[in-house]
C-alpha cells in the first residue's frame, strides 16, 4: 500500500506523468479495495430468500448447502421463506436490497424466466439481479391421484380429450414449473386441464394425496415418497433423457409426447450492482461446495442433478431461458396474472 501511494504523489507532483501511469494506480487502487472487500466478506449473517414455503425444491437445495456454507464463509446462513404472489414477494424484496452481498434468492425458472412474461413487476430480472451460480437442474415427475384411471401417458392422453377441463391439476402458483409443464404438456397434445394454483408445490402436492386435484407435475425430491408409498402414481418424468434415480420410469416424450422436454432449475443471485469481488467469491464457494462427491450424491437422491457454473454462465442462462418461456407463454395463451 506504501508503495501504491507514493506512485500516486509522484504522478500529483509530476504534470507530465503518463496515462498509462494514471491508469496503472487507478487499477492497483480498486483492485486493491476488491481484495479488501473479499478478504472482510462476510462479517454477518448472510440471508438467503426463498419464495416458497419450506420443502420446495429451491429451500431443500439451499438447505442442503447451509452447514457447508456456513464453514467456508464463517457466517450463518440464515434461511428465509418469503412466500406468496408466485414467488414475487420475494424477488421484490432481494431486487431492492442493498447490494452488500448479505441479501441474496434462490428462485426457479418460475421465479427467473417465466413471471416477467405473466405479471406486472416492479423489478426486472435481467437488470435488477446479480446472477451468481446455478446449483442444480430438477425433471419434473408426472403424477396423478390412484383414483384416476390412467396408468400411462396415452391414457391420460385420452382421457383428457374425451373430457376437457374436468381433470384438475395443481402447482406452486401461477407460472411455476409444474404450472409450464402443464401448459407445455397441452399445447403439445392439444388438450385442456383446469389449473389450480397454490402457494407453494408442497401445499399442491399435500392437496392431490387428499385427492382436491387429481394431477401434478412436481420434483421428484418431493414426491419420490409418495410414489414409494401409493398416495399418487407416477406416470414420466419430464427431462431430454430418463432420470437415474427412475430409470424404470419413461419421459414424457418417451410415452407418447415426442419431443416433450422440460426441466427447473435453481439459481442464486443478489441485488444488482453486487461488487464483483462479492460474487465470485459466493460463486467460488459455491462450485467448491457443490464440487463434493457427498453433496452431489445428496442432490441426486433428492431428485436433482447438480450444475454449477460462472456467475457469466448463471447470465447466459438467465437470458436464454426468459426467451424461451415467454415463446410458450405466447404460444399457451396464458393471460396475464394479477397478484405480482
Amino acid at each position: 500500500m506504501k508503495q501504491m501511494f507514493n506512485s500516486l504523489a509522484a504522478v500529483i507532483a509530476n504534470p507530465l506523468a503518463t496515462t498509462a501511469g494514471m491508469v496503472g494506480v487507478a487499477v492497483a487502487i480498486v483492485a486493491g479495495n476488491a481484495f479488501a472487500q473479499t478478504a472482510t466478506y462476510p462479517v454477518k449473517p448472510v440471508r438467503v430468500l426463498v419464495p416458497f414455503p419450506p420443502g420446495g425444491t429451491p429451500d431443500i437445495h439451499i438447505r442442503f448447502l447451509n452447514e457447508r456454507l456456513l464453514a467456508r464463509l464463517g457466517q450463518p446462513i440464515v434461511v428465509d421463506n418469503r412466500a406468496g404472489a408466485s414467488g414475487n414477494i420475494a424477488m421484490e424484496t432481494a431486487a431492492r436490497a442493498q447490494p452488500d452481498g448479505y441479501t441474496l434468492i434462490i428462485g426457479t425458472v418460475g421465479n427467473w424466466a417465466v413471471n416477467p412474461h405473466l405479471f406486472k413487476l416492479s423489478y426486472d430480472v435481467l437488470r435488477d439481479f446479480s446472477p451468481v451460480v446455478q446449483i442444480a437442474t430438477t425433471p419434473a415427475v408426472l403424477v396423478v391421484h390412484p383414483t384416476v384411471p390412467v396408468h400411462s401417458v396415452k391414457e391420460l392422453i385420452a382421457f383428457v380429450t374425451k373430457a376437457p377441463g374436468t381433470l384438475n391439476y395443481g402447482s406452486s402458483g401461477v407460472g411455476g414449473f409444474g404450472h409450464m409443464c402443464a401448459e407445455l404438456f397441452s399445447v403439445m397434445t392439444r388438450t385442456r386441464m383446469t389449473h389450480v394454483p397454490y402457494k407453494g408445490a408442497a401445499l399442491a402436492l399435500t392437496e392431490l394425496t387428499g385427492g382436491h386435484i387429481q394431477l401434478l407435475f412436481n420434483s421428484a425430491a418431493m414426491t419420490l415418497s409418495h410414489i414409494k408409498a401409493g398416495r399418487v402414481r407416477a406416470l414420466a418424468t419430464t427431462g431430454a433423457t430418463r432420470f437415474a434415480a427412475m430409470a424404470d420410469l419413461p419421459t414424457v416424450a418417451e410415452a407418447g409426447v415426442p419431443g416433450y422436454e422440460n426441466t427447473t432449475w435453481s439459481m442464486v443471485a443478489g441485488p444488482a450492482k453486487m461488487s464483483s469481488a462479492v460474487v465470485e467469491r459466493l460463486n467460488s464457494e459455491f462450485n467448491a461446495i457443490l464440487r463434493e462427491p457427498d453433496i452431489r450424491e445428496r442432490f441426486a437422491g433428492a431428485g436433482s442433478t447438480v450444475t454449477g457454473t460462472s456467475a457469466r454462465q448463471a447470465s447466459d442462462i438467465l437470458n436464454v431461458e426468459w426467451q424461451k418461456f415467454g415463446r410458450l407463454v405466447r404460444a399457451a395463451n396464458i393471460p396475464p396474472a394479477t397478484g405480482g
